[in-house]
């Protein structure tokens, strides 16, 4: 098992697809609540994003892969695989709380989760490049900050325009 997590194709797919799945669905989650406060936009966005994005961002890995044109045919497909794997997966943990929960009490816990997961990723990545642990987390933690304030700024200005 350590072997795959020493793999290049596992590494890019892995960290590609939680990093995405974190940011894409908590932006369409607080755009989506913000500007429908409806459960059932939420969840089918969630759904939305774990398939369609998932299979657009393995895709995209796919590409890029190859396009680089330094990795094997079996390397480009294990990372279009663990790219698929990791933004399905980590996308659909965000319904769990939306089920769960009363709504906005669940919006909270995703975005708790979806930070907490993403500093972790972030402590792991720098850990392993050898840069300052500090500095990689916060680069990323503002990054999903900013992702989210502007995805709700977003549903707020769809809400009062068109809704």
């Amino acid at each position: 098992m350590e072997k795959i997590f020493k793999k290049h194709s596992f590494q890019v797919g892995f960290s590609f697809g939680i990093t995405s799945a974190i940011i894409t669905t908590l932006g369409l989650m607080i755009g989506l609540f913000s500007g429908t406060h409806s459960e059932i936009a939420v969840i089918g966005g969630v759904l939305t994003i774990a398939i369609a994005d998932a299979f657009s961002d393995a895709l995209g890995i796919h590409i890029a892969e190859e396009s680089e044109k330094i990795h094997t045919h079996k390397e480009v497909w294990e990372s279009t695989f663990y790219t698929f794997v990791a933004k399905f997966l980590f996308a659909i943990i965000f319904i769990f709380p939306i089920l769960l929960l009363e709504l906005a009490t669940g919006i909270w816990v995703n975005i708790i989760i979806g930070l907490l997961l993403l500093a972790v990723l972030s402590f792991i990545i720098a850990e392993g490049s050898k840069k300052e642990r500090l500095n990689v987390v916060a680069e990323h933690l503002v990054v999903a900050v900013v992702v989210i304030f502007f995805a709700n700024c977003a549903g707020q200005l769809i809400s009062r325009y068109f809704g």
